[in-house]
């Protein structure tokens, strides 16, 4: 699992959720979160894709010259537990080596707002990255954004599928911003610096 080494290659950063006004504050949804953030960043706004069922927008990252990334940054407009059919046509048709392919996702198994970086790896039970998986190997990396576990006997999909706590939503802007601030790392620096700078 080695990264690209042609720096032209473009990289694809795929924010997973579920399309749709009720779900926009879900849990399921803060790769959604972070991909806003990040096309703001870019200054441009998401369009749909004539190519696959998603909203796109393409551009750069990073410093001006030689040091910056071509991005196409990606919203699936299917659900979630189908994200790996439109993930895989963006990335056939912008020929983004698989290794170039950034997945933002909530994650369980972490404390709230705590990030983990990683290259491939299987899916701990996230349909979004199950279907990715399935559609393309695990080979790509993730940004992985701890929303904690549910609390009692909530089901998981129960909790994932239910707007950020009010307490939650307090520290929420600051956490979405640090994940895209690891996003555009990740993509500038390379994993392992992204690593030491923002798994805690």
């Amino acid at each position: 699992m080695q990264m690209t080494t042609d720096p032209s290659a473009p990289w694809l950063i795929v924010g997973l959720g579920n399309p749709g006004p009720g779900y926009a504050m879900n849990r399921h949804n803060v790769g959604f979160m972070v991909a806003d953030l990040l096309a703001e960043r870019i200054g441009g706004s998401f369009k749909r894709s004539g190519r696959a069922q998603a909203q796109v927008l393409e551009g750069r990252i990073g410093p001006a010259g030689p040091g910056s990334r071509r991005v196409v940054l990606a919203k699936p407009m299917s659900y979630m537990n189908v994200s790996g059919g439109p993930v895989t046509a963006l990335r056939d048709f912008y020929k983004v080596p698989t290794a170039n392919i950034v997945a933002v996702h909530d994650e369980l198994d972490i404390d709230y707002g705590t990030l983990r970086l990683k290259l491939g790896g299987g899916d701990n039970g996230h349909n979004g990255l199950k279907s990715m998986t399935k559609a393309m190997g695990s080979d790509y990396h993730r940004v992985r954004f701890g929303i904690g576990r549910p609390p009692g006997r909530m089901q998981v999909a129960d909790f994932v599928l239910k707007d950020f706590s009010s307490a939650e939503r307090k520290e929420l802007g600051y956490f979405v911003d640090r994940a895209a601030d690891a996003a555009e790392a990740l993509v500038i620096e390379g994993l392992e610096r992204a690593q030491s700078a923002y798994n805690s």
